[in-house]
Order: C-alpha cells, then sequence, then structure tokens
C-alpha cells in the first residue's frame, strides 16, 4: 500500500526546499519531477486501500454509503491517473508549467487524503473491533507513507495528515459506544504529532544527504574537469615530449654530418702539411669534434629514455663479442693515453637487451678512460649464482665518498682534491645519468665503489643467458692503432649521399695512399658494378641512410652480388647512436660506426678489416 521509497532518493529536494517550496529552489523542476516519477506507486499503493476497504466493509455497510464513498474515490483515482498521463505526455514542459501541474497535484492529493478520512466516519463503528483496528491501520498506513513524499514541503504534509486524522481523532472520540474511545483519540493525536515529527527528522536527513550528494556532485564534477584538463595537458605533455625527442635525433644526425666531414678535412690538412702547429690544430679539432658527438649522443640518450622511447628486448649476448665491439671502439683512445684495455670473462653469455648493455658499457669504459691518467682499465664477467657480475675497473683519480649518491644525477660532474683537466671536462655530466635509466630499465642493479687517488669499479649484474647461435666475431687480439697506416694500392668504393662527408672521406682516403671510387646512391652503386670498368674493391665504405628510403644494406648486396666468390669487407657508418644495428652487422657482416668518426678511429677499422682478408 505504500509508496515506492526508491524514487523519493533521487528528488533533489531539501529543508531549504521545505521552507522555500519546491518551485523556487535551484533544484525545484528535478523535485516535481520526482513526484511525478512517484505517482505510479502512489496510484497502486491507493487501488490497493480502495480494494481492501471494500472487501472489509461490503457485507457491513449500508450499500448506498459503500459505493458513494466507493464512486467518489475511483473518480478522483482516475483523476489522478488522468493526470499523470498527461504529464508523461508532456513531460518536456518548461519550469513554469510543472509549478501549476503542481498545485493541481497538491489538490488531487489533498482530496484524496479527505476521502480516507471520511472513510473512517463513514465506516467506523461497523462490524467487530477487527474491522475497527483494520481501518485504522489502513488509514495511518497512507499517513506514514507520505511522509516520504510529502517531508520535504511541510505544510503540504500538515494538511495531508489534517485532513486524514483530524476527521479520524474526532470520529473517534465521539463514538461513546466503543470502551477507550476517548483514550484512543489521544493516542490517534500523539500518533498525528508522532508522523509530523518523522516528517521533520525525515526532512532534515533528506536535507543533508542532498546538500552532501551536491557537494560530492560539485567535488566529482571539478574532479572530471581537472581530469580532463590534466589529460589535455598530459597528451600535449607527450606531444612535447615526442616532438623534443624527433628533434634531438633529427639534430643529431644532421649536426653529426658536418662534424664527420669537420674531422676528415682536418686530418687531409694534417696530410698535407708537417708544420707542427697545423698538427696541433687539428688535434684540437678532433677533440672538439669528439666532445660534440658525445654531446649529441648524450642528450638524444636521455630524452629518448625519459619519453619512453627505448623499448628493452632481452637476448642472449655472448661476453666475447660484445667485449670484442668495445676493445674495437675503445683500443684506440686507450692507446693515445698510454693505457691498457683489458678484457676478461669472455667465454660467458649474458640475458640482457644487446643494445641497452652494450649503452651502458660504453659509457662505463669510457668514463673510466676519460678519467684515468696512469695504469688501464679492465672490463671483466664473473658468474655470481644465477646472475653475471659486469665490472668496469680503473685506476684513476676515483670519487670521494661524499660525492657517490649524487654521480647519478643530470649535470652533474665529480671535483676532486685537484682541478679537473680538460679531457675530464667533456660533456654534460650525463654519462652516469644515462647508465643508471638503461640499468632500471634493464632491471639489471647497479652499484658503484672508489677510493680517491686510487680508482673506481662500476658493477652490473644480469642474469645468465644461454648461447643459441655461434656468430663469428672480431678477434680479441685486435691490433694497436696504426700510426702509420698506408693504404697503397687498395680500392676503396665509398657511398655516402652528403657531398661534404664524401668530398672529406676520398681527400683523406687518397691522402694515405688508397684509390677511391665514390657514389651517392644506390643506383649509382648499381648502374657501376653493370658497367665493365667495374673491379672489385678493397674495402666497402658505406652511409646507412641513403636517398630515396634506400639503406646502405642495399648498396652493399649490389656490390658483393657483382663479385661473389670475393668476400669484400664493409664499413657501415650511421648517425644513430641508439638505434641497435648489431643484428643487421652480424646478418650483412659489416662493423659499424656511429658518425662524426674520428680520422684515428677511421683508421683504426680500416686496418683491422683489411687484416681480416
Amino acid at each position: 500500500m505504500t509508496p515506492e521509497p526508491a524514487a523519493a532518493a533521487s528528488a533533489p529536494a531539501g529543508s531549504a526546499l521545505a521552507a522555500q517550496g519546491p518551485g523556487r529552489s535551484p533544484h525545484g523542476v528535478d523535485h516535481l519531477l520526482a513526484l511525478y516519477i512517484q505517482t505510479p506507486a502512489t496510484l497502486t499503493g491507493n487501488l490497493f486501500g480502495i480494494v481492501l476497504i471494500a472487501v472489509l466493509f461490503w457485507p457491513l455497510a449500508e450499500p448506498g454509503r459503500l459505493l458513494g464513498w466507493l464512486g467518489v474515490v475511483s473518480v478522483l483515482w482516475l483523476v489522478r491517473l488522468a493526470h499523470y498521463l498527461r504529464f508523461r505526455r508532456q513531460g518536456d514542459a518548461g519550469a513554469a508549467g510543472l509549478r501549476v501541474w503542481r498545485r493541481s497535484w497538491i489538490v488531487l492529493v489533498l482530496c484524496q487524503g479527505a476521502m480516507w478520512g471520511l472513510a473512517v466516519w463513514l465506516f467506523w463503528g461497523l462490524g467487530t473491533p477487527y474491522h475497527l483496528l483494520a481501518l485504522l491501520l489502513i488509514v495511518y498506513t497512507y499517513c506514514l507513507a507520505s511522509v516520504q513524499l510529502l517531508a520535504t514541503q511541510v505544510a503540504v504534509f500538515i494538511g495531508f495528515l489534517s485532513v486524514v486524522l483530524a476527521p479520524t481523532i474526532v470520529r473517534v472520540a465521539s463514538d461513546t459506544g466503543q470502551p477507550f474511545h476517548i483514550e484512543l483519540a489521544v493516542i490517534l493525536t500523539l500518533m498525528f504529532c508522532i508522523a509530523v515529527l518523522m516528517a521533520r527528522t525525515y526532512s532534515s536527513a533528506l536535507g543533508q544527504a542532498i546538500a552532501l550528494k551536491s557537494r560530492t556532485d560539485e567535488m566529482a564534477a571539478r574532479l572530471r574537469m581537472e581530469k580532463v584538463v590534466a589529460e589535455e595537458a598530459r597528451r600535449a605533455a607527450e606531444a612535447a615530449n615526442r616532438a623534443k625527442t624527433q628533434f634531438f635525433a633529427a639534430a643529431s644526425h644532421d649536426l653529426r654530418q658536418p662534424l664527420h666531414a669537420m674531422g676528415l678535412f682536418a686530418e687531409a690538412l694534417r696530410q698535407r702539411s708537417h708544420d707542427p702547429e697545423v698538427a696541433s690544430l687539428v688535434n684540437s679539432i678532433n677533440e672538439s669534434v669528439d666532445a660534440l658527438e658525445g654531446l649529441f649522443g648524450e642528450l638524444l640518450d636521455i630524452t629518448r629514455i625519459d619519453t619512453g622511447g627505448v623499448d628493452v628486448n632481452p637476448a642472449p649476448v655472448p661476453m666475447r663479442e660484445l667485449f670484442s665491439r668495445l676493445r674495437l671502439h675503445f683500443e684506440p683512445t686507450a692507446f693515445e693515453k698510454g693505457l691498457m684495455l683489458s678484457f676478461r670473462g669472455e667465454p660467458h653469455v649474458a640475458h640482457a637487451d644487446p643494445v641497452l648493455l652494450e649503452r651502458v658499457l660504453r659509457n662505463l669504459v669510457s668514463n673510466a678512460i676519460r678519467y684515468t691518467d696512469d695504469g688501464g682499465v679492465l672490463v671483466s664477467c664473473r658468474p655470481r649464482g644465477a646472475k653475471l657480475l659486469l665490472q668496469v675497473w680503473d685506476s684513476g683519480i676515483g670519487i670521494a665518498e661524499a660525492s657517490l649518491p649524487r654521480i647519478w644525477d643530470e649535470f652533474y660532474q665529480v671535483q676532486g682534491n685537484r682541478p679537473l683537466e680538460a679531457h675530464h671536462r667533456k660533456g654534460l655530466g650525463l654519462g652516469l645519468a644515462i647508465v643508471k635509466r638503461l640499468s632500471v630499465l634493464m632491471d639489471a642493479p647497479l652499484s658503484v665503489r672508489s677510493r680517491l687517488g686510487h680508482g673506481t669499479v662500476f658493477s652490473l649484474e644480469v642474469p645468465v643467458g644461454r648461447a643459441q647461435r655461434t656468430i663469428a666475431g672480431v678477434p680479441g687480439g685486435a691490433a694497436k692503432l696504426p700510426i702509420g697506416l698506408t693504404l697503397e694500392g687498395r680500392l676503396i668504393a665509398v657511398v655516402e649521399d652528403e657531398a661534404t662527408v664524401r668530398e672529406g672521406l676520398v681527400v683523406v682516403l687518397q691522402a694515405w695512399g688508397a684509390r677511391v671510387v665514390a657514389f651517392d646512391t644506390v643506383q649509382a652503386v648499381e648502374a657501376w658494378v653493370a658497367s665493365a670498368a667495374a673491379e672489385p674493391p678493397d674495402l666497402l665504405l658505406v652511409d646507412y641512410r641513403l636517398p630515396q628510403g634506400r639503406t646502405g644494406i642495399e648498396a652493399l648486396s649490389a656490390l658483393r652480388a657483382r663479385w661473389p666468390g670475393r668476400r669484400l669487407p664493409a664499413i657501415v657508418i650511421t648517425g644513430s647512436s641508439l638505434g641497435g644495428h648489431e643484428d643487421e652487422a652480424v646478418k650483412h657482416d659489416y662493423h659499424l660506426l656511429i658518425k662524426p668518426v674520428l680520422p684515428n678511429k677511421l683508421r683504426a677499422m680500416i686496418a683491422f678489416k683489411l687484416g681480416m682478408r
């Protein structure tokens, strides 16, 4: 018989609405909508009560009195149903229309209440005490049910209770034929007061709940707005990071080209002039080129790592091959400084990302050579249970205990007890920051120990791997840097699209005594090998990125296909410092150099490649 309570919880009314009336509250329209939503449940409860009255008093009441009440209350019920259906048909009415309907709705509710009060007046005293108790329970149930529906409209609620209970109380009190009629009337009066108190309590609680819900909705809306703003900011930041990464990548590649050419022209100048001052200037130029190359590499690497542009792809890494590449790269530098560069533990195999692991060791070895002036650098690999302990030892200047926690910070460079020399200050102080980030990406614990003035050891733990295939690597005993290299009688094929770099290579190679054939595209190489003038070169020196989206690999394939019976050694030069060409290098049998290539490194690599024949 009671209206459904679910809809009332959604009615945005409260104590403020009780004071102002639903039509004046900012949430008044929503409240009116809630009233109409509850109408079907209210009509159903009323219909059930009408049927109960008819069943209870049909044998007891005079037919005219009962049928008259049933007729009036049924017409009123049908009017309320039509009122509801009209609302359904015009549910998009504005606030003014809803307020008009609210007034008619209140009139209908009060009329309905009056009919229940009239029912007590008409049927009281008929039948047994059971019938009288049932009549009072039915009527009072509607009073309690109206608490939820009308509590937010105090005036309307009190009016409803008055038209229902006032006739009831008067009728019960005036029935002298019933025992305890005065006491029962007093009890009904108390129940009237209790219903009013319940309505006020419910209204206050509902008002607080609605106020809390409103604040929650407001905070949720604010959070959604802030989330949208944060998401836009995140997308903007990601776009900016991608743009920054692309910029550094493009700038690194494009700026390496003139630096590469500068180093080659400086070497050509050295070959043509025997003036000691010119030789000193060339050395300074090469040192500057080397420093700039380090800066570009560090900036590009740190940008890629921080923007999530570095993927980790673990695979078996034979230490022999990795150490061979490190030896080939750093042995000329160590030789120039009079340092011994040693490697121990070549038979082991690690399980890590080959590119990232090599990058970590390159940075550590480069750092060790830079800060070591006497003695040497040792790179070792030793088993530690299920792990391999990779260590880079040096006998350099060492790091003070107080500086150790900060060496992983960006732009931090260790300051010892004595001023750092020029070659110690190269770079931006990003090398160890890159090492730390890459070790975290690989989940490889990294640690350091050092004694000031005695040296430093960096340790990296990686899982033990299993060799899956045997790949012919660089022999462990690479020759020392050939200071007096001569290429007399050698034919070298150069493929380079950058005119200044190509010219620089031709000049330097010719100064070293070589004959050179130079090409700027893969098509030019293919045209040459198809001509009758082509002869097998002794060495192939090609750039990786060539015009029209083609690569140096295609140039190598074209040259080697022309002389399939000869093994043509090849060197590929690229401007990408963290691109990962190692798999291609193994597959296509070439060695990789990163631009800018200083002449001494190029000279060492050429000597090594020609020695393989």
